[in-house]
């Protein structure tokens, strides 16, 4: 489990599964205040979308469980990182469940309470809307490759690691994995944190799935080899028009796929929309400290002449790096959107729009 709640004699604590460890390690992080959930969602040991919902929610009840400030605690989260959507929203629904409380005239335990059981019920959902959208996507590749026996080209992790449930796009890999109709998972390495090196393989492996790890920049020569039949992303933030932001590295996927005639298919909760975000343009791009391009990071063990957690250059000293955490993908090269409530294809405002309003009323599927 990438995150649970525990409640030891000394104190409740939010202890998350270290990203930065794996595939080497499986190492708990235990955070027992905010400002140590804030390092780990900046230093990505906890990462992907809707989990940085559920962080944001726990991370509101565990500050009030503790006794802290939970306005001062919403604002230090919310702005964590600033391009993921789902975190904000998480840390707004559970500072809105205690402070929902605290008008109803509860003590600071029963609205420390109010905001856990806020949490659990977010962590319920997503466990649930990942569920649904495994369906509904590989619903979709057997419409749009009836022949079966899917090559599906993937990037960055949305698996289990960043979610309550088995994820978003992962999570129709695997559906399609133990349909038998998967017939090999291309696995982005995405650097420069290898995600899909690290954390993609790492739940493709255990999940005995057919999968093969390629540089990112030889994505485009498998689509010229005719060897992708499908191209699954995750997202972390929809815009009103459909504009996509997910790990940098994803808009170029996009362009490879509709040079190729290759379907370009983004599955993602409905949390992850923004439709205060009118467009790609007024997407929040974080930008990454530049040593994470310079040098590459040893994080597991000491190698000669080098501690563990380090950096090895391997640019000359004093370069600049460009280093976008996201890219932003425009509606027109989307195939589809895959959510818990259905399929919106083709990708519109209006599309987007109606898929808001159904996902307000808690019932209503759209369909391709």
């Amino acid at each position: 489990m990438a995150l649970r709640w525990e409640e030891p004699p000394e104190g409740p604590v939010l202890v998350l599964l270290d990203q930065t460890r794996l595939p080497a390690e499986e190492v708990d992080l235990v955070c027992t205040d905010v400002p140590a959930l804030v390092e780990a969602i900046r230093s990505l040991a906890v990462r992907g979308a809707p989990l940085l919902g559920l962080a944001g929610a726990y991370g509101i009840a565990l500050a009030a469980a503790r006794g802290f400030d939970v306005d001062e605690a919403a604002e230090s989260l919310a702005h964590a990182r600033p391009t993921a959507v789902n975190l904000a929203y998480g840390v707004r629904r559970a500072a809105a469940a205690y402070h929902a409380a605290i008008r109803d005239d509860a003590d600071e335990a029963r609205a420390a309470a109010a905001a856990l059981a806020e949490a659990r019920a977010l962590h319920r959902e997503d466990a649930e809307a990942s569920d649904r959208m495994a369906a509904h996507g590989r619903a979709l590749l057997d419409e749009l490759l009836p022949a079966g026996g899917h090559r599906i080209l993937t990037h960055c992790n949305t698996g289990a690691l960043v979610s309550g449930g088995e994820g978003t796009a992962l999570a129709v890999v695997k559906a399609v994995h133990r349909a038998g109709q998967l017939r090999r998972l291309w696995v982005d390495e995405t650097r420069p944190l290898l995600q899909g090196a690290r954390l993609t393989a790492y739940e493709a492996a255990r999940a005995g799935m057919a999968y093969t790890l390629l540089a990112d920049n030889a994505a485009g020569s498998l689509f010229a080899a005719g060897e992708v039949d499908a191209v699954l992303i995750g997202a972390d933030r929809i815009a009103a028009d459909g504009s996509v932001a997910n790990k940098v590295g994803s808009y170029p996927l996009a362009v490879l796929a509709r040079y190729h005639h290759v379907p370009f298919v983004v599955v993602a909760p409905t949390t992850t929309v923004d439709p205060a975000t009118p467009d790609g343009a007024g997407i929040e791009v974080e930008q990454r400290p530049g040593y994470e391009v310079t040098d590459i990071t040893i994080p597991y063990a000491p190698i000669a002449g080098h501690e563990a957690g380090t950096g090895v250059p391997v640019a000359p000293l004093g370069t600049q790096a460009h280093n976008p955490a996201f890219d932003v993908t425009p509606p027109e090269l989307v195939t589809a959107i895959v959510t818990e409530h259905g399929v919106l294809s083709p990708v519109t405002a209006d599309g987007v729009a109606e898929l808001c309003a159904r996902s307000r009323s808690g019932n209503g599927m759209m369909s391709i």
